[in-house]
C-alpha cells in the first residue's frame, strides 16, 4: 500500500498541470515567462528590481551564451544602437555563434562527464547540429562508436560501470533530476515518493551493462536483488520512477553454460577490439524507451528545464536540483508544466527554451536592490550575481586584457570568431587552476594567493607588449584617457565619476612609473567582485 501512495504521488510530481490551466501553447516563452513570474511578485506584494542597464544586459547575456564578456567595441555598438529589437537581434547573433556551441559543450561537458572533457568532442557536434535533449539523451545511454554522429559517447556510460550503484543515482540525478541514493538501504526517510523498490527498480535496467573492453556491452539475462528494511529478499523489478513496470522473461539468472560462453565471446570481441553487439532484450533500451513516453517523459523534460533556468537565473524553479519530489514542490509549479510541455511539443530543442528565457523581462533585470532586505531568491525579483565558471573567467581575463583596437577594426563577423576561438583555446590552461562553482560558492584562498603571487597571471594578463592592454595604455598621455580605456575593457562599461576622480588620482601619485601604476590598477579591476561574477 505505501509503495502504491508513493507511486502516485511521484505521478502528481511528473504529470503536468491541466491544459486549461496554463497559458496557450502559442505564446512565446518569454511572456509566459513573464506572465508567470509577475503573477508570483504580485501575490508577495514584491515590486521587482528595474531591467539592468544596457552595458550590464550585453555582459550578462554575452556571458551566459558564449562563456565570455564582450569586447569593448561590441559594447560600444550596442550601447549606442537605437533600434527597438536590438536586445532580439543581439540574442540571436549569439545563438548563431560558433562560440554559443562550444560554450554548451563546455557547460554540458561538466555536468555530464565522469572526467571532464571526454564528452566535449560528442557535444560540439551535437549541439553543432542543435539535436534536441532526447536524442543526447538517447545516444548517450546507448551509445555507438560507429556512427560519427555519436563518437565518444561511450564516455558517460564507461567510466562509471565499475560502481552500477553510483550509476543507477547519477542517471537519476543528470536526467531525471531525483536523487534515489536515499532510497538504496532504506526507503527514503523524509520523502514519501521514494522507496527501495524506485532505486533498485532503476538499476535493474542498468545492471547488465558492463565495460567490454572494445565498448559497452550488455547480458542478455540478469536479477538485481536487496534486502528491504524487513522481510525477506526481495528480487527488483524494471520499475522507472512513477512506478512503471518492465515484464520480461529474462528476469533469471545465466546458467553456469551461459556464464562460459558469454566469457569466450567477450575474450573475441576483445581479441578484435570491437564492442559486442547488443542484446535480443536490451534493460538499458527500455530505460530509454520509457523515458521517452507520457506520462514517464515528464522527468526528463521538467529536469532539464531546471537546469537550464538555474543555469542562466542562479536558481532553479526547483532546487536543489536532484530533489524533484512532491516534498519539494517547484516555486512556480505552473512555469515549470508549461515549460516541460513546450520543450517535448517543440522536440527538445535546448536552443529554443534558452533564447525565450534570454528574451525575459524577468532575466533582464538589474542585480542591484535598493530596498532593505532583498526578497526570496525564488521570487526572481532581482537578478542573482553568480560566479564565473573556470572557462568563462578564463576566457574573461584573456579577453579583457588584450589590445582593444585588434577587436575595433573588425567588431564582428567570421574574422572576429576565429580571433576569440583562438583566444578560447589558450585560456584552457589557466582554466584548469579555478574552481567550479556550485551554489554556496566562495572564492577560495588559492584563487586569491594565484592572483596574488602567480607569475602566470603577470605574464599571461599583465605583460605590457603591444597586443595586451598594458601595452596601449602605456602610449595615452591623460590619466583619464588611461582609466577610461582599462575600465571599458576589464568592466564592459564606461566609468563612473567618482571611479574617474579616484582612479586618475591614483595615477597621478605614480607619475613616476605610469606603467607600473596601470599595471596595479589593471590587476585590482581584475580581481574585484565585479568582475569575477556575472552580474
Amino acid at each position: 500500500m505505501r509503495l502504491l501512495l508513493a507511486t502516485f504521488a511521484a505521478l502528481l510530481l511528473a504529470s503536468p498541470a491541466k491544459a486549461a490551466d496554463l497559458p496557450p501553447p502559442t505564446k512565446p516563452i518569454e511572456e509566459v515567462v513573464d506572465q508567470l513570474v509577475d503573477a508570483a511578485l504580485r501575490l508577495a506584494n514584491v515590486r521587482p528590481a528595474p531591467p539592468a542597464d544596457d552595458a550590464t544586459f550585453l555582459r550578462r547575456v554575452t556571458l551566459d551564451l558564449c562563456g565570455r564578456i564582450p569586447t569593448a567595441a561590441e559594447v560600444s555598438a550596442y550601447v549606442a544602437a537605437g533600434e527597438p529589437d536590438k536586445k532580439v537581434k543581439l540574442v540571436d547573433r549569439l545563438l548563431a555563434s560558433s562560440a554559443f556551441v562550444r560554450h554548451q559543450a563546455n557547460e554540458f561537458d561538466v555536468m555530464l562527464a565522469s572526467r571532464p572533457g571526454e564528452l566535449r568532442g560528442y557535444l560540439r557536434q551535437a549541439f553543432a547540429d542543435n539535436r534536441g535533449w532526447d536524442r543526447i539523451f538517447r545516444e548517450l545511454m546507448l551509445p555507438s562508436e560507429d556512427d560519427p554522429k555519436t563518437k565518444g559517447t561511450t564516455a558517460f556510460l564507461r567510466p562509471r560501470l565499475n560502481d552500477l550503484d553510483r550509476l543507477t543515482n547519477e542517471v537519476s540525478v543528470l536526467f531525471f533530476g531525483v536523487n534515489v541514493s536515499c532510497a538504496q538501504c532504506h526507503d527514503h526517510p523524509r520523502v514519501e515518493d521514494w522507496k527501495q523498490d524506485h532505486f533498485f527498480g532503476m538499476k535493474a535496467f542498468l545492471s547488465r551493462t558492463f565495460d567490454a573492453g572494445g565498448g559497452i556491452g550488455e547480458r542478455e539475462v540478469g536479477l538485481v536483488k536487496f534486502k528491504p528494511n524487513k522481510g525477506a529478499e526481495k528480487q527488483a523489478k524494471m520499475m522507472f520512477l512513477t512506478g512503471k513496470q518492465i515484464e520480461h522473461v529474462s528476469y533469471r539468472e545465466p546458467t553456469g553454460e551461459e556464464r562460459k560462453k558469454e566469457q569466450m565471446r567477450l575474450e573475441e570481441f576483445k581479441r578484435r577490439k570491437t564492442a559486442p553487439p547488443a542484446p535480443s532484450f536490451s534493460a538499458r533500451k527500455q530505460l530509454v524507451e520509457l523515458a521517452l513516453q507520457a506520462p514517464e517523459r515528464d522527468f526528463l523534460a521538467r529536469s532539464a528545464v531546471n537546469r537550464v533556468w538555474h543555469r542562466h537565473f542562479g536558481q532553479g524553479l526547483v532546487s536543489p536540483l536532484d530533489q524533484m519530489h512532491s516534498e519539494n514542490p517547484p516555486s512556480h509549479p505552473d512555469l515549470l508544466a508549461w515549460l516541460a510541455r513546450d520543450l517535448i511539443e517543440h522536440h527538445y530543442d535546448l536552443k529554443r527554451l534558452t533564447r525565450g528565457l534570454m528574451l525575459s523581462q524577468a532575466y533582464a533585470r538589474s542585480s542591484r536592490w535598493d530596498g532593505d532586505a532583498p526578497p526570496k531568491p525564488s521570487l526572481f525579483a532581482v537578478a542573482r550575481v553568480r560566479p564565473l565558471t573556470p572557462m568563462q573567467l578564463a576566457m574573461s581575463l584573456r579577453l579583457a586584457t588584450t589590445d582593444p583596437q585588434s577587436f575595433a577594426a573588425n567588431p564582428k563577423g567570421d574574422d572576429l570568431e576565429k580571433r576569440l576561438e583562438g583566444l578560447e583555446n589558450s585560456a584552457a590552461g589557466v582554466a584548469s587552476l579555478f574552481e567550479q562553482p556550485r551554489d554556496d560558492f566562495q572564492i577560495s584562498v588559492t584563487e586569491a594567493l594565484l592572483f596574488s603571487n602567480s607569475d602566470r597571471i603577470q605574464k599571461d594578463f599583465l605583460a605590457d607588449g603591444g597586443d595586451r592592454l598594458l601595452g596601449p595604455l602605456k602610449q595615452l598621455k591623460s590619466p583619464q584617457e588611461v582609466v577610461e580605456t582599462a575600465v571599458r575593457n576589464v568592466y564592459c562599461r564606461s566609468p563612473r565619476p567618482e571611479e574617474v576622480e579616484v582612479l586618475t588620482a591614483f595615477l597621478r601619485k605614480r607619475s613616476d612609473r605610469p606603467a607600473e601604476a596601470a599595471r596595479q590598477m589593471v590587476w585590482a579591476m581584475l580581481t574585484s567582485s565585479e568582475f569575477r561574477f556575472n552580474h
